[in-house]
């Protein structure tokens, strides 16, 4: 059974008992991502919010910024007694996580990061402020980035053979409120890097071998400017792989956590 918290219009579910875990989605996302991950974290409290202009946290009035995604997690985490936790990240999530690792070490006891990147290069920042201008031409507008999205953010081998992992991802962005979430893309396409070389927990960094947003190449090369950290490629995996690729992201989550001793 999950309890549904709501601080200041963030929404997040509660669940379970343990060490704390802290899930924090991508653009386009929402608590709902994590769901395939679930499995690997019966022994941990979990908290999955929605972050501000997403998912049933979409009333988050004003722009949108990691900056402000921070301090929302930053604050839900305060108001929900949760002191220190394991933040598992996907796509953007992945760089409010960074940065909240940065800010407040003693919150941050490890990341595990999926679809993982420091921050978009320029091309993909153009795109994101394009994709904006589109979401706000309302449904049909985002109907038209979904049906984009479907065909570069999944894998060949997902969209062939997994048509409910594909169902998701398409629900999970037709049901964005078309202003949030161009106030979201706006989000990402302003994003500036956290200083990565000062994060001291544990680092897991998941990607996919067709995950167009987070390449392995890049993958690695973040994995070298984190001490310790390790990167694990997912082979036939898009950029969605908690949904394409869930047994071996639990796998993979279950065996980092169980390895994070501090």
């Amino acid at each position: 059974m999950s309890t549904l918290l709501t601080i200041e219009r963030m929404v997040a579910e509660d669940e379970g008992e343990g060490d704390a875990v802290v899930c924090i989605h991508g653009l386009g996302g929402s608590a709902n991502t994590f769901g395939p991950l679930l499995p690997a974290l019966q022994r941990h409290r979990v908290l999955r919010p929605d972050l501000p202009g997403s998912g049933r946290s979409q009333r988050a009035e004003g722009a949108l910024s990691i900056g402000r995604y921070v301090d929302a997690v930053q604050a839900f985490c305060d108001r929900a007694g949760i002191a220190r936790a394991h933040v598992v990240g996907h796509s953007m999530g992945t760089i409010v996580a960074q940065h909240l690792a940065v800010r407040n070490p003693k919150l941050v006891r490890s990341l595990a990061l999926f679809g993982p990147l420091i921050t978009p290069p320029d091309p993909a920042r153009k795109a994101m402020r394009s994709r904006a201008d589109k979401a706000r031409e309302g449904a049909a507008g985002l109907h038209e980035i979904v049906d984009q999205l479907t065909q570069v953010a999944v894998s060949s081998e997902t969209r062939q053979n997994h048509p409910l992992a594909v169902a998701f991802v398409r629900e999970s962005l037709l049901r964005q409120e078309p202003e949030a979430y161009a106030r979201s893309c706006e989000a990402l396409a302003g994003a500036e890097a956290a200083a990565v070389d000062r994060i001291a927990c544990p680092v897991l960094l998941v990607t996919g071998d067709e995950d167009g947003v987070a390449p392995p190449q890049n993958v690695r090369a973040m994995a070298e400017k984190i001490a310790g950290a390790r990167a694990l490629v997912l082979p036939r995996c898009g950029h969605w792989t908690p949904v394409e690729k869930p047994e071996d992201c639990q796998r993979a989550l279950r065996d980092f956590l169980a390895s994070v001793r501090n």
